[in-house]
């Protein structure tokens, strides 16, 4: 069997092409096919044309519905625990994650070692320049930094053995950036490019303000880079300030001058105190997530699923 996990959030639009783009090409895949969509708390009607789309197709289509907005990572992660495939792949509803490939990586798959075939994108075209920059300067550093490499321009959506689905939910951290565990699970994975696909309908959710917070959320889980740059600030800063007293102790003894220079004085006090509140912020951070981790929440709360509609019916 062969699992598709799609995580959505007010995908109302998308996803009747979605179901039909993927059907269409289901005729070229020999194994069974379950859908299983995640409602992730959306506030549009996706959750009423995912109950229309197990009205269709009963025996293939699951959903699950969150009690409210846990996120993207929460939905992946609430997907492939319920994923029953022996194969199993994750994927978007809006269709930039082209369905058309889905044959070919699941010949990939069953005709070599390999565990996983992953997909990347070969260009960003049609992506906003700031927001391309951004993106490849993450890649840069978070393989420079980092203890996991990440793959420039790597999709969510992959094909994955149930041995990597399996080692993927043993990894039960609350701050998750699954882009990273995939990776850091190991496993032989090969990349599948594509060319850059705009949305197929709705707009998306990802704004430039969450995109940053996405990619300092996974630099933090996945390095300790910050840290280190933290404590070389603070000691670059406790020299430099070293210096400059013994340099302002040896200009009053030699020439006097014990009044002058309170300006400089004034803005050396306030870059390093703005270094020293930098620091504490990254330290807090770190610490922020730990507190996160030891109050043991689950990661998502789930509402209702296909079962509750059977039960319903009885």
């Amino acid at each position: 069997m062969l699992s598709i996990v799609v995580p959505c959030y007010n995908e109302e639009e998308s996803l009747p092409f979605f179901l039909k783009a993927v059907e269409q090409r289901s005729r070229e895949i020999t194994h069974s096919i379950e859908y299983i969509f995640v409602n992730d708390g959306s506030t549009d009607a996706t959750l009423t044309v995912l109950k229309e789309f197990h009205h269709q197709l009963p025996k293939k289509v699951r959903f699950i519905s969150f009690s409210r907005n846990f996120g993207k990572e929460a939905a992946l992660y609430a997907g492939l625990q319920a994923a029953k495939g022996d194969l199993v792949t994750v994927m978007d509803a809006d269709l930039q994650d082209p369905p058309e490939l889905l044959p070919k990586m699941i010949q990939m798959i069953e005709n070599s070692d390999i565990d996983c075939v992953g997909t990347r994108r070969s260009d960003r075209q049609g992506e906003p320049p700031v927001r391309s920059f951004f993106a490849r300067l993450f890649y840069k550093v978070i393989n420079k930094y980092g203890d996991t490499e990440m793959i420039d321009g790597a999709r969510d959506f992959r094909l994955m053995t149930r041995q990597m689905v399996d080692a993927i939910l043993d990894v039960t951290e609350y701050n998750r950036f699954s882009k990273g565990i995939f990776s850091w699970v190991g496993f032989k994975t090969e990349y599948l490019s594509y060319e850059n696909r705009e949305r197929v309908a709705g707009e998306t959710t990802w704004s430039f303000w969450s995109l940053f917070k996405y990619s300092i959320d996974g630099l933090i889980n996945f390095s300790d880079a910050p840290l280190t740059i933290a404590s070389f600030v603070g000691a670059f800063s406790c020299v430099g300030a070293g210096i400059a007293l013994i340099f302002i102790v040896l200009r009053a003894l030699i020439f006097g001058d014990p009044t002058s220079g309170w300006p400089s004085l004034v803005s050396v006090i306030l870059f390093v105190g703005g270094l020293q509140l930098l620091c504490l912020g990254i330290i807090g951070k770190y610490i922020g997530k730990i507190f996160l981790e030891t109050k043991n929440r689950p990661i998502y709360i789930i509402k209702e699923t296909e079962k509750d509609l059977l039960d319903k019916k009885l």
